[in-house]
């Protein structure tokens, strides 16, 4: 896991970390965040609505879009400034979802770094997407 500053930085450099969402940890993040939305934790409520079935929270793409930024790009110290994000289909239990962000603009002269952010699913889908700004970490060490 490697720390970068802003020089280390290239436009459309990226990353990507890969989560299959599970059932437990969709109700571990429930108890986390005190969510208890029927969509996502009553498996009879779910069935009648338009998605058929339960579905993932979008704060936790979101969460999983922040996992790369603090492992991979930019890494360790970067600090979270902005998420827009757009959720564009369900995640469902059993989903394997991919985080990706990727470079679109560098500022040195802020040290802010635009990105743009999204997961897709299994089949490719785009399940999120959206934009980032992220201030890396000032040295490397």
């Amino acid at each position: 896991m490697k720390m970068m500053t802003i020089h280390d930085l290239e436009i459309n450099q990226r990353a990507e970390h890969t989560k299959k969402i599970t059932q437990e940890e969709v109700y571990a993040f429930s108890e986390i965040t005190g969510d208890r939305n029927p969509i996502h934790m009553d498996k009879e409520y779910a069935e009648r609505t338009f998605f058929k079935k339960q579905i993932a929270h979008g704060a936790l793409l979101s969460g999983l879009i922040s996992a790369v930024f603090g492992m991979k790009v930019p890494g360790p110290g970067a600090i979270y400034e902005m998420q827009e994000l757009r959720f564009l289909k369900p995640v469902y239990f059993g989903d394997e979802v991919t985080a990706y962000v990727e470079v679109q603009e560098i500022n040195k002269e802020r040290n802010r770094v635009t990105f743009n952010t999204g997961c897709s699913n299994q089949k490719g889908e785009i399940v999120a997407e959206g934009r980032s700004v992220l201030l890396p970490s000032k040295n490397n060490h």
